[in-house]
């Protein structure tokens, strides 16, 4: 039973961004620039990964 995964790149720097975005970023694993991080398909992940979609890359891992 492996659970989905999606591959989370921060493609754009959060200097300028608003705080509670920035916040956001740091919460999903994403410290520095084009550092990529495995995360679980479901539904909180995916309102978070809306949330700041213009700083990130999203692939199916």
């Amino acid at each position: 039973m492996s659970e989905k995964k999606l591959k989370v790149t921060l493609v754009r720097s959060t200097i300028g961004a608003v705080p509670k975005n920035r916040k956001t970023i740091e919460a999903l694993g994403l410290t520095k620039l084009h550092k990529t991080v495995e995360l679980p398909d479901n539904p909180c992940t995916a309102g978070a990964l809306r949330k700041v979609a213009p700083y990130i890359k999203v692939e199916e891992a």
